[in-house]
């Protein structure tokens, strides 16, 4: 029995709606920007109160916007409805390997967040609460899902490749094309009920599934009480993890003082007379007033090895022990792998950022072992590429 199923009322982008989803920024200058130059986009959906003509509004007074924007681009002929579909997903890329994935819904009930509790949709990281409550509250005005959870299949992820690669293959001309923001081009293909569909949806539900982005959207479907969520459900080999690093606008005592607590604290520390750049795993680099520092974060062998990652000794050590910062606080901003050391060294060196926190990615073999471990990864952890593209694909609640 399979946990992944069609999309009963699916919204298929004709063109121009694609965005980037509303969590890859690091700044909400860039999502009003890119609204600005698309307004289409579905951006201006996801996150309303950044739109130019309702700045200043809260979240939560933009939604009836939103509302407003979602029937007037159904009206338009932006996205075709289309019934109890799942919808084929490939992303190509200049000297990459294409990428597969399906669109579909997945059971909600089927989340695991621990040993003990059953499912075979495995969470993986802690997540913020209000941004699931902004998630809770979107879906409920526009009665609609706009962006997927990205979901890896671990049982079945070669033979799922091998499907999506043969359909895609023989599918004709895509529905719908989409080039996102680093040159990768998103392609997708409608497939209605059949032995195809049947097939491809026992092959993405056929085993633990991990959710590789999405956190905050998953969980929000279990608050907001949806039986299921939308999902791309991909393959090993279509993914990579990017490093996930950190950005204090303010620091809360003087850079020499915070060095200084980190070495009371057992890390070492060593200034480096070149720029800070991503570093090897089990140590991280400080950036900040034009000196670079690489740092050995001190574990704890009394807790479980997750706990001793770069990014939890970061989260425990620099941020809440050192800084007396929560990982919630505004002053931090976390910054996905689209963005190269020199662009967060240059958000220090423009005063709108103090410290530069680099990290190593997280190996897959770390992100396997935790989730089957049924752990949980620190926040703002993993940056899978190639992204889901929000906005391709939509699904409407009952």
């Amino acid at each position: 029995m399979t946990v992944v199923h069609p999309i009963s009322r699916a919204w298929v982008t004709t063109g121009g709606t694609g965005a980037q989803n509303y969590d890859e920024f690091a700044d909400d200058a860039e999502i009003t920007s890119i609204i600005a130059d698309n307004p289409h986009s579905s951006l201006a959906i996801e996150m309303p109160h950044l739109a130019p003509d309702s700045l200043g509004k809260s979240f939560l007074d933009s939604l009836p916007e939103a509302v407003a924007r979602l029937a007037l681009e159904r009206a338009e002929g932006l996205y075709t409805p289309s019934d109890d579909v799942v919808v084929l997903y490939r992303i190509t890329a200049a000297g990459e390997p294409p990428a597969y994935g399906l669109w579909s819904m997945v059971d909600t009930d089927q989340i695991s967040t621990s040993a003990d509790e059953p499912g075979l949709v495995i969470r993986n990281e802690d997540v913020f609460l209000e941004k699931v409550r902004e998630r809770v509250a979107l879906a409920e005005a526009v009665a609609t899902l706009l962006s997927p959870v990205l979901l890896l299949q671990t049982a079945h992820g070669d033979a799922l490749h091998a499907a999506l690669a043969a359909a895609t293959d023989a599918a004709g001309a895509p529905a719908a094309t989409d080039t996102d923001q680093t040159g990768r081009t998103h392609a997708i293909w409608v497939v209605g009920p059949g032995p195809l569909q049947s097939e491809l949806t026992a092959l993405a539900g056929g085993g633990e599934l991990v959710v590789a982005d999405g956190n905050h959207r998953s969980l929000a479907a279990q608050t907001a009480g949806l039986p299921r969520f939308l999902a791309v459900v991909t393959t090993p080999a279509s993914v990579a993890i990017q490093p996930y690093n950190r950005l204090v606008s303010e620091l809360p005592l003087p850079l020499d003082e915070m060095l200084a607590r980190l070495r009371a604290a057992g890390a070492t520390v060593t200034e480096v007379p070149r720029p800070a750049r991503i570093p090897a795993k089990s140590t991280i680099e400080l950036y900040a007033a034009g000196r670079s520092f690489t740092v050995g974060l001190p574990v704890n062998v009394n807790l479980p090895d997750v706990d001793n990652l770069d990014h939890a000794l970061v989260e425990r050590v620099l941020l809440r022990d050192v800084l007396g910062l929560d990982p919630g606080d505004k002053r931090i901003n976390y910054v996905g792998g689209d963005y190269p050391a020199e662009w967060l060294r240059g958000e220090v060196d423009g005063g709108r950022s103090e410290l530069a926190v680099l990290i190593a990615p997280v190996t897959v073999d770390d992100f396997v072992r935790v989730n089957l471990e049924r752990q949980k990864l620190p926040r703002k952890s993993t940056w899978f590429t190639p992204k889901a593209r929000g906005g391709l694909v939509l699904a409407q609640l009952d």
